[in-house]
């Protein structure tokens, strides 16, 4: 079924639900396109990630970061992995519909749902569509947990949402920050907020008594691994309670977009990331067991190695007069 455009949303800086955080805003005009899924929960079986179902209310991201790993998806809808990623999006106006009918299922028991697992839900498109807020009343409503991952400040918009998930449910929010450098930050991660307004979404959620995990990622050898032990330090203090990081990974066309925009913005260090990308790829060197081995030290050092832990039992249960609650097995 082809694509259907429907009408580009207002500029950032017009929008009630908050301000633009780009300086300046992104030249290139953006296009919306309808997403006429059936479906909207994704089952994870890769053993890299630690969660099975995911939820992505958009397709491509305003983030525009270098290195992310959906790019090559978008070519699945003919479009491209670079510019188009960032300006060519897809929104699922049915997607807390489409939740709900999920959850209704008598084969659904429960299980974690993470939101972001590929695009970040939170990117500017959510203030006029509001796709997200409407997932998670969905989710608050059966009382399901979730798992949300997000560089954006608009998390706290839902507040409100997130509290009553925390209380009733499980809630657990995962705040990207692979920099420390607010000026690398802003080549690499062209239209995320910076990493000074990451720890500040930390702090407010912090303070508002959610568990919260910073993740680095990913780590770029050569580029931003030094960074780590000061990301770790500032997410702690501003009340991260756990913290992972992820390695670079790039494939297909991701590859290309990542290199030629690392080239054009870090002359000087791209000779020496790519190196250690081949020597990575070569199965050369112990670049990346260096890069574990500090981590885990800062990690310790910090108190930001221990995890969230999911309750024995899921409070899941489906509203009306029929209300069941089952047993968590993920």
């Amino acid at each position: 079924m082809p694509l259907r455009a429907v009408s580009n949303p207002p500029l950032r800086w017009q929008s009630r639900h908050g301000e633009w955080w780009w300086e300046p805003p992104p030249p290139a005009e953006i296009r919306v396109f309808e997403d006429a899924s059936k479906g909207i929960l994704s089952r994870n079986d890769s053993e890299d990630l630690p969660f099975r179902w995911s939820l992505n209310p958009y397709r491509g991201c305003q983030h525009a970061c270098a290195y992310c790993y959906a790019r090559p998806s978008h070519e699945y809808w003919g479009f491209g992995a670079g510019t188009d990623f960032e300006t060519r999006l897809m929104v699922k106006p049915r997607a807390a519909e489409l939740l709900r009918a999920e959850l209704l299922k008598p084969s659904w028991k429960g299980e974690l749902v993470v939101v972001s697992g590929n695009t970040d839900c939170y990117q500017p498109l959510e203030g006029r569509w509001g796709l997200t807020r409407a997932c998670l009343e969905v989710f608050r409503e059966f009382r399901n947990p979730v798992g949300i991952i997000t560089k954006s400040p608009l998390i706290l918009r839902d507040l409100d949402v997130l509290k009553d998930l925390h209380r009733d449910a499980h809630l657990h929010v995962v705040v990207s920050i692979a920099f420390s450098d607010g000026e690398m930050a802003r080549v690499v991660d062209a239209g995320a907020p910076s990493p000074e307004r990451r720890l500040r979404i930390v702090q407010a959620l912090a303070d508002a008594g959610i568990f919260v995990t910073v993740s680095l990622a990913p780590v770029i050898p050569g580029l931003n691994d030094a960074q780590a032990p000061e990301i770790l330090k500032r997410a702690r203090d501003a009340g991260a309670r756990h913290a992972f990081y992820s390695p670079l990974r790039l494939t297909g066309n991701g590859e290309k977009v990542f290199l030629e925009r690392l080239r054009a913005g870090f002359p000087l260090a791209a000779a020496k990331v790519e190196g250690f990308l081949r020597d990575q790829h070569a199965g050369r060197g112990d670049r990346g067991g260096l890069i574990a081995r500090q981590f885990k030290l800062w990690q310790r050092k910090l108190g930001l190695d221990r995890a969230h832990p999911f309750p024995p039992k899921s409070s899941f249960r489906r509203p009306g007069p029929c209300q069941a609650t089952f047993a968590f097995s993920g």
